[in-house]
């Protein structure tokens, strides 16, 4: 069983694809005519207007693929089942952090395609800007294969900061920043994988802290200034790798 087949029951629920963040990605593919979205899930912001390939190991996230969406693979990302250079461009969407051996995934992107996309965040960034974690939920800092590792692993990469909408449809971990309550939802948190990982008894004590909060009126005095804005930079970001020629 992989991951996902553990906790991606009802994942495309609350994972819809935010049509602000699609418009970056699908800019940052350029002129690619073919992609490879590796680690694909149920097919979040796969192109509609190219010849694009999914490739997912778990059965769970592949049976919530829409009806229509790109042909997916079943394998994983370290043994990408193409010839060399098979693509123009291989896509990768909050993934690569749970891969078993992210390096050679990587590499494996290069070789059958000479653009990479990789949407990730900066973990320092994160761990400053985002209330969750700075007031409820502390975290011991880990070695993440977060955005500075996955570009170390690129050539010639351009960042694009990915600011994450207030109405963000898209529920990653820091999509309900100006929503607090949302987090209260166990379903909401399932679908986040930094909170259905985590240890369950810390992230119970977490909720209770935080619905206290939310009815005492303690959460708005301190973060009521966020409610006044339309979007939150907390470090989530494309990365765009180029190795044509290599």
């Amino acid at each position: 069983m992989t991951l996902y087949d553990r906790i991606g029951v009802g994942y495309a629920q609350h994972r819809r694809p935010d049509p602000r963040w699609a418009a970056i990605i699908h800019r940052a593919l350029g002129d690619a005519k073919s992609v490879v979205n590796v680690g694909a899930g149920a097919g979040s912001y796969e192109p509609a207007d190219r010849f694009v390939v999914g490739l997912e190991p778990s059965l769970q996230m592949i049976s919530q693929r829409a009806a229509g969406t790109a042909p997916v693979v079943r394998g994983i990302a370290e043994a990408l089942p193409f010839r060399d250079r098979a693509f123009d461009a291989t896509l990768a969407v909050l993934t690569v952090h749970h891969w078993p051996n992210p390096g050679r995934g990587l590499a494996e992107m290069r070789r059958v395609a000479g653009r990479q996309i990789i949407v990730t965040w900066q973990a320092p960034v994160f761990a400053e800007r985002f209330w969750l974690l700075q007031d409820y939920l502390p975290q011991e800092p880990a070695e993440l294969f977060d955005a500075k590792r996955t570009a170390s692993a690129l050539s010639d990469v351009t960042t694009i900061a990915l600011p994450v909408p207030h109405d963000c449809t898209d529920g990653v971990f820091g999509a309900y920043w100006r929503r607090p309550e949302a987090y209260l939802d166990p379903a909401v948190r399932a679908s986040i994988s930094g909170l259905a990982l985590a240890d369950p008894q810390l992230v119970a004590q977490a909720m209770a802290r935080l619905e206290a909060d939310l009815r005492s009126g303690a959460w708005e005095r301190k973060h009521g200034d966020l409610l006044d804005l339309d979007e939150l930079d907390l470090g989530y970001c494309v990365l765009i790798g180029e190795n044509n020629g290599r």
